[in-house]
Formats: C-alpha cells, structure tokens, sequence
C-alpha cells in the first residue's frame, strides 16, 4: 500500500473465501430487485451519485452509479499509518482447532425439516490465518485507543480511509484489526463455524486469543470501553459483526455490515436458534429488550437469492437485510440503512462510495470514557 509502513511480525500468507456461490456454481443470476417493492422499507431515495449524511439517520437509496469518494484513495500530505502482519496457527487456538468441509461437497436439507442442512463431509483440519493491524500515527504510546474489528482480513480499504478520516478529524484515530478467516465457506467449513454460528463464541475468540497478540506484538493498547469498540464486515462476516456486539454487548457497541448473510446458515443446527441469523429479523430482535447498538448495513439490488440447495424461503439476502431495518426501526435503534441501485453482493465499488461515511456515521457520538493513561 503505497505511503504505508509495512512490518511483518512473521510471514504472513491466506485465501480468501468470499463466495457463496461455489457450491452451486451453475445458479442463474439474481433477480435485481426494486427498493420500492411492497413490504421493504420506505426509504429516501438520493440522486445518483450521492450517498446520505453522517448527521442522518434511517433508511436510504444509492446508485446506479458508485464512483470511489477521495476518502478511498491515498492522498498526498496525509499521515500514514503503521500495518503490522502475523499469523495465527489453528494448533495454537484453544477454541477454534480448525475443521474443512471437502471440496465439492456441501450438504442436503433434512427430508423432516427443511430449514436444517445435514453435512457429512465436515472434518477436522488444520488452518492459519493472517491479522493485519494497522495502528495510525496519531496514535499516542501507551494510550489506551479506540479499535474496529474486521472480518476477512487484511482489509487495505480501511487502512486507507482511516488514514484519511483521522486526518480530517471525521473520525477519533483508531485501531484497525483486519482477521482473516480460518478458510472455506458456509455449512461444514471454518469460516462458516466462526461467522454463522448464533453465540458469543467468535468474540470470546478475539478477546482472548487475538487481542492479547494484537497488544503484544504491536505494542498497542486497546480500550476496555464497549463505546469505543466496533465491528465490521461484509456477508457472513457482516452477520458475524452483529452477532459479535450481540452476545457480547459490554465488549462491543458499533456495527457495520455489507450485504450482511441474515439468512439461515448457521451449521450444526441449534434448536435455540433454528433459523441462524435469519432469526434475528425473524423474532430475537423483536423479543429482545433494545442493546445500546448503533448499526449500519449496506444490501444491493442484485445481491445473492438462494445461493445452494435449500429451498426454506430464508436465504434472500435483500429481503433478510430489509426485515432488519424494519425491525431495528421498530425497536428504536440508531441505524443507517443503504440500499444500492446496480450493485452485487459485497459489490466493492459500492464499498469504496460508501466505507468513509459509514465510518463517520458509526462513530458520530462516541465520546471517549475517561481512562488513567
């Protein structure tokens, strides 16, 4: 990345797995889907080109067109931050020894409950995975800094515009911890098992296994206060951000998701939570007593329409994403809801459009707690 320092703590390698698809590589393309369908949310739709406010709240359409905002680009003049790389051993991990599903392999519904998936060709495996974490300069040594946690690690994207937030002041200078994923993809794989799975299992993994790295080889510290804490992430990645903050709600308090996989995924099956994370928008969050999380989402028009052998009528990623913006309506949180003309699932152009102002938005009120430095 070009003005960045980059050191290399050990020699850091990984894939990332990133497509839903594989397991139904033959699947016609998704219907592009209206934002003014009946039953989505009414939402205000913003001249081409333009993206909403940090200052607004609420439900918004973008697109079609999706140019990158400065914010996304390097700019001459502008700080630069430090990227520190390491890897991380599936031998070494406590709560995550690693599986794989084989490939071109994937599953088959219960011929007594459609909503469940049975896998058998899941099976231990080893893994490594990459964290970047980049640490700006105007980071003060010895403080304790605000941080957002990434998924699907390392992300460059966010490295740049925070090197560019921080700079103009949008945003307080934070740490950016970018993890990679323990590879493969949804029912029977590791990156399904960490990011589909409805528990506060994935959290209690970076706050006991990647934090206490992240502080050590980065000579770092990381704040205790759930207000200075975010995740972020796009698909299953994006759902496991909200599942993060949700199980964990004293460690997190801000979310930020991109084509957020609110469908049901989850593997093995949990009677508690049946649907996986389509039960958020289904009945949890209805249920549940409002947490103190300030969220935002982005779903596109084209994004994925049931991506593999299930038929349950829960893996239609934009409906699931418009019934969580009806719901976090109708529960009074403080969320920012994107919909984007003309874009794909996790479309990185509507990325680059959209990343610095998601990030402004998402840490418009945060007011540092008073910490002993």
């Amino acid at each position: 990345m070009k003005g960045t320092k980059i050191i290399n703590c050990t020699v850091a390698s990984g894939v990332l797995f990133l497509i839903l698809l594989s397991a139904n590589p033959t699947m016609a393309q998704p219907p592009i889907r209206d934002p003014h369908t009946p039953g989505y949310v009414p939402a205000t739709e913003l001249p081409d080109g333009a993206i909403p406010s940090p200052n607004t709240s609420g439900n918004f359409i973008i697109g079609p067109t999706h140019d990158p905002v400065p914010e996304s680009s390097v700019q001459a003049n502008v700080p630069q931050g430090t990227i520190y790389r390491f890897t991380m051993d599936s031998k070494d991990s406590k709560i995550y020894p690693g599986i794989a599903r084989e490939p071109n392999t994937f599953g088959t519904p219960d011929p007594a409950n459609p909503a469940k998936l049975i896998v058998t060709t899941s099976h231990p495996a080893p893994y490594t995975r990459q964290v970047a974490v980049y640490v700006p300069k105007q980071y003060v040594a010895g403080s304790e800094a605000p941080f957002i946690v990434g998924a699907d690690g390392p992300d460059n994207l966010l490295f740049t515009v925070l090197d560019n937030l921080i700079a103009e002041g949008k945003v307080p200078p934070m740490i950016a911890i970018s993890i990679g994923n323990g590879s493969g993809d949804a029912q029977g794989s590791e990156r399904g098992l960490e990011y589909d799975t409805m528990s506060g299992v994935y959290a209690e993994f970076v706050e006991n296994e990647v934090l206490p790295l992240v502080e050590s080889k980065c000579q770092v510290k990381l704040t205790k206060d759930p207000a200075g804490r975010a995740t972020m992430g796009g698909s299953s990645g994006g759902s496991c951000a909200l599942i993060m903050a949700w199980y964990h709600p004293e460690w997190y308090h801000r979310v930020l998701t991109w084509s957020g996989t609110y469908i049901n995924q989850q593997w093995p099956w949990n009677p508690e939570t049946p649907h996986g994370a389509w039960g958020f928008h289904d009945n949890i969050i209805p249920k549940s007593r409002r947490k103190p999380l300030r969220i935002w989402m982005e779903v596109g028009d084209q994004d994925l329409f049931n991506p593999n052998v299930m038929r349950d009528d829960m893996h239609d990623w934009v409906f699931a994403n418009e019934n969580m913006a009806k719901v976090l309506a109708a529960k009074g949180y403080q969320y920012q809801f994107v919909f984007a003309r003309n874009a794909r699932h996790v479309d990185y152009k509507v990325k680059t459009q959209t990343l610095p102002e998601a990030l402004e938005w998402l840490w418009k009120d945060y007011h540092p707690a008073k910490v002993k430095q």
